[in-house]
């Protein structure tokens, strides 16, 4: 008896400490002054250009998020380091009631729209043609709301 107790307490334990561990993940006070402060780490000279953080509500809940286009960063010289054929590193931050932000996603895209469908504000991300099953053509249009503190994925074109 007392090893199945054991047994079943070792399966909440996993089962809750991957929630815990989510949950206790560090708020940043802004995004842009996290990511300026890391370029600048890393770089010589780091740059940033207009629309380098865009702020909007970007999961309808009122409050301002943040879109950080590190395509508008030049460091040491090099415009977009990261930038390759996919696109450019996006890094999308989600502001809490609490106050501060946290990442929820990290996405190599051409660049988004955000636009209305359904009553509800949604990104329509631009990107490269092979995440619609594509090898060439257009750039694929992957359409996501934000839910909670996920990207859910409406549509591909």
């Amino acid at each position: 008896m007392k090893t199945l107790v054991l047994a079943v307490l070792n399966i909440v334990l996993l089962l809750v400490m991957p929630a815990v561990a989510l949950a206790q993940q560090s708020l940043i006070s802004d995004p842009e002054i996290y990511e300026k402060k890391h370029f600048q780490e890393q770089c010589k000279t780091a740059e940033f250009a207009d629309g380098f953080v865009t702020r909007q509500d970007i999961n309808n809940d009122g409050l301002i998020d943040a879109v950080v286009n590190e395509g508008l960063l030049t460091c040491d010289g090099q415009k977009g380091p990261q930038c390759n054929d996919d696109g450019c590193t996006y890094n999308f931050y989600l502001q809490v009631a609490e106050g501060g932000y946290f990442m929820i996603a990290t996405a190599q895209i051409y660049g988004y729209d955000f636009v209305q469908r359904f009553g509800n504000m949604v990104l329509a991300m631009k990107m490269h043609p092979r995440f619609c099953d594509r090898t060439e053509g257009d750039p694929c249009i992957v359409t996501a709301r934000v839910r909670g503190t996920k990207f859910v994925t409406i549509s591909k074109k």
